[in-house]
């Protein structure tokens, strides 16, 4: 229905009353669905509203991340070097598919191109896991939060007596250790235990890890399992790759005479082995620190701080240990998924008062009348904005 053609009614004709239950309906349908709503005035006294197409939160988002797929995909704004990572990976793999696997293939074994195969796609969707996935950030406060947090620091502060500026810590007991939470001025919470704010990504994480530029996002509680097996499976295929362009080159000097003939025959090895060589010694130690690390349950941030170092105290232990380096490393590699806190997809409704007025009429949405005031229950009752359960077919119809 045009409003159009309500006016028209207006000058001599009455609206039939099932066209404008037919508009109330629609209204309350989209109200249903958070739609940001404003009154419009009208010198015929009649209500109006208007209709603001929503918003999802991710593009809203007040971090410094970038999003991907309609917020399916989620990283940090320095890429560069995640991109020089994921080529390093697949031009090398290419390379070695491409010079060492039919050869090898033929003169050493038919499961050498296999196991590179399962490997190199093992890599990659560990690497891809880990750099497109909510690392664990924390929402920021809302307005409400931060007030009543707020309050509570003054509620405390004031019944000491004497002024005293404001405590922005919090002791929790968690295993019989007594942990501080500090207060985040950016994300106006106290973090949780073993909770850090990222100064790239402007977040707030649990179980921060660190921020990782060749991954191109942050480590924390959602994708240090993907991570760790990402460096892992990435210093077994460079070792595999270097065996076997070392078996290649050996075998080829063997057949051309000499070991320079073999590399004009096959340059591309030669390349390879020394990428692989330069990375084996690199991830190979990132590779071993970190099985420290899923051993002993801390984090790269605890360990280099030394948080539960006993040289600060000499009853202080790591309260998050399960006991022995085999529990620790069932829990983080076969322990459950922990659900993202961000509803990135979400739409974001804004808390605008239904009497603001601003013009936020999208092309080809019509204004719809809202009941009078009068009538029973107003467009204040909440009754009557969620009557219908199909909530979103007005903008489908329109």
């Amino acid at each position: 229905m045009n409003v159009g053609q309500e006016s028209g009614a207006g000058n001599g004709s009455t609206t039939h009353p099932s066209q404008q239950q037919i508009a109330v309906e629609k209204t309350a349908e989209a109200l249903a669905c958070q739609l940001p709503t404003t009154q419009v005035s009208d010198p015929k006294s009649t209500n109006y509203i208007s209709l603001e197409m929503p918003k999802r939160k991710w593009e809203v988002f007040p971090g410094r991340n970038h999003f991907y797929c309609d917020g399916r995909i989620m990283m940090a704004r320095q890429k560069g070097i995640f991109y020089l990572t994921l080529g390093l990976i697949v031009v090398t793999s290419g390379l070695f598919f491409a010079f060492d696997c039919v050869y090898l293939w033929e003169k050493v074994s038919e499961a050498i191109p296999v196991i590179g195969v399962l490997l190199f796609l093992f890599v990659i969707s560990t690497l891809l896991r880990t750099s497109f996935s909510d690392p664990g950030v924390i929402p920021r406060a809302s307005a409400e939060e931060e007030a009543a947090t707020e309050r509570q620091i003054e509620a405390q502060t004031q019944q000491t007596g004497t002024y005293r500026p404001p405590s922005r810590f919090k002791e929790v007991v968690i295993n019989g250790q007594n942990i501080k939470l500090k207060y985040c001025f950016t994300c106006k919470i106290f973090r949780p235990p073993r909770s850090s704010h990222c100064s790239l990504c402007d977040n707030c994480v649990e179980n921060f890890d660190h921020h990782c530029p060749w991954v191109g996002n942050c480590v924390g509680k959602r994708n240090y399992r993907f991570f760790y097996l990402f460096i892992v499976s990435t210093t077994i295929l460079s070792i595999f790759v270097f065996a076997c362009n070392v078996t290649h080159l050996v075998l080829r000097s063997q057949e051309e005479g000499s070991f320079l003939e073999a590399i004009k025959y096959t340059p591309a090895s030669l390349i390879e082995a020394v990428i692989t060589f330069g990375a084996v010694w690199s991830v190979f130690g990132l590779a071993s620190f970190h099985t420290y690390l899923v051993c002993k349950s801390q984090t790269t941030n605890e360990d280099i701080k030394g948080t539960w170092s006993t040289k600060r105290q000499r009853d202080n232990f790591n309260p998050f240990s399960h006991g022995n380096a085999f529990s620790n490393c069932c829990v983080v590699l076969c322990g459950p998924m922990h659900p993202s806190l961000l509803d990135r997809r979400g739409f974001y409704v804004p808390n605008v008062n239904v009497t603001q007025t601003e013009n936020v009429i999208p092309r080809g949405v019509p204004a719809l009348p809202l009941p009078n005031k009068g009538e029973e229950g107003g467009y204040m009752n909440p009754l009557w904005v969620l009557k219908k359960q199909n909530v979103c077919k007005v903008l489908h119809e329109e």
